[in-house]
């Protein structure tokens, strides 16, 4: 019988994933960064340069299909489970105002940043034919994005989901994810239909009715079945079915439509009730099986993609504009946010760091950009080293700024939800 490449694949990526996660884990890091980085290691920057012969043999690009296939679904699977664990700002007037501000300027700010170093960036950086607005406004969503997932997980071990800063980060996230995944999914819009306004309006009506039918039928058909067979927030195996076969549906419509799928795993996410034991349920019997097993082949196809060519010559220039717009743009602009909220300066830099934390979803945002050909392998290794650099330092500025009173847990922020899987 012959060999199965895969499995050997399957080893290799799970055995480097949990092995750096857990390295990382020693350092305060949570895990995902180890198995974020064991992508690149896998990839050729440092398994290609160590050994290129062995490199080229596990992971011939004949061989990768079955990667391909099983990253896209845990993709799929963990943009439902993003979508599902959403939850806006809630509670008085005042927690709902402080959230917004926090979360559109620790949007926007950066979104202003990241079209000002396209400019520079775009003769060199972005791939032949591609518009310069389609460019800009993808490198102005790279730069908007907040990985929530992560930012609760730092949180949860810190203890500190229940302070001041925790619940004004968790709450505003919220707010800058839809604003971020807004931008992201026009920029797909723009860049799929190449400048043709009518293909443009057909896939905006597509959206817009995939929209009606899952906030229209689906959800309150979800609801009721929850509600008749699920009052104990454990759907059973015939209801799980039907809720995973939704997902997968409404991915492929949005990939039908020429918008990525995890946007429609992610519609259909937003559509599930919000009941803390449902979101328990489904990260214990999803998201676990897709963060240990899937997206570590995610992490490692994205590694696949990278290239040495982005930290030589002007490139490396190209990572300092980068990191300088992603940090400062989150840093000031949520900072700015929290202050105008009348948070004091200790406590807003504090959020604004937590904001800073992209991780895995920064690289879920910019493997949309390679797909969809609005970046290139450069760019995309860029920002790769960016998403886990910004991630990194989150926990060492948290420390800086909370030492103190910033640490109280204060009533005048609204609940956060239960932290998901890191």
């Amino acid at each position: 019988m012959a060999h199965s490449p895969l499995l050997l694949q399957l080893v290799i990526i799970l055995g480097a994933a949990r092995l750096l996660g857990l390295v990382l884990r020693y350092f305060g890091q949570p895990a995902v960064i180890g198995e974020m980085a064991a992508g690149i290691v896998l990839g050729p920057i440092v398994f290609g340069a160590i050994a290129p012969e062995l490199h080229a043999h596990v992971f011939e690009p004949a061989s990768r299909a079955g990667l391909e296939s099983l990253s896209q679904l845990g993709l799929v699977l963990f943009m439902f489970i993003v979508g599902a664990e959403l939850r806006m700002p809630t509670g008085a007037r005042s927690q709902i105002v402080s959230a917004t501000w926090i979360g559109v300027l620790s949007v926007l700010l950066p979104m202003g940043l990241g079209i000002a170093i396209a400019y520079p960036m775009y003769s060199t950086m972005a791939p032949q034919g591609v518009p310069f607005w389609p460019f800009a406004l993808f490198m102005a969503s790279a730069m908007s994005i907040t990985a929530f997932p992560v930012m609760a997980r730092i949180l949860k071990d810190r203890g500190e989901t229940q302070t001041l800063v925790g619940r004004l980060a968790l709450t505003s996230a919220a707010v800058a994810d839809v604003l971020a995944w807004i931008l992201l999914a026009l920029v797909v819009v723009l860049a799929s239909s190449a400048q043709n306004w009518n293909a443009f309006v057909r896939q905006i009506v597509g959206v817009m009715i995939l929209c009606a039918v899952i906030f229209g039928i689906l959800r309150p058909l979800i609801a009721w079945l929850l509600k008749r067979y699920a009052s104990d927030g454990r759907p059973a195996g015939a209801l799980l079915a039907a809720l995973l076969i939704c997902t997968f549906a409404c991915a492929y419509a949005t990939g039908y439509l020429g918008v990525h799928p995890v946007f429609g795993a992610f519609l259909f996410g937003t559509c599930v009730p919000r009941d803390d034991r449902l979101l328990h349920s489904l990260i214990e019997r999803i998201e676990h099986i897709a963060l240990l097993v899937l997206m570590p082949i995610f992490f490692a196809l994205a590694g696949l993609n990278t290239t040495p060519g982005a930290f030589a010559g002007a490139a490396l220039g190209g990572l300092g504009l980068i990191l300088a717009a992603a940090i400062g743009g989150k840093l000031l602009g949520a900072g700015l946010g929290a202050k105008i909220s009348g948070q004091t300066w200790r406590d807003s830099l504090a959020v604004g760091s937590l904001m800073n934390a992209r991780g895995l979803m920064e690289l879920i945002v910019i493997k949309v950009g390679l797909d969809i050909g609005v970046i290139g392998k450069e760019m995309f290794t860029m920002l790769l080293v960016m998403a886990l650099l910004t991630t990194v330092m989150t926990s060492p500025l948290l420390t800086l700024f909370t030492r103190g009173a910033g640490c109280r847990v204060r009533g005048a922020v609204s609940r956060s939800p239960e932290s998901p899987g890191g």
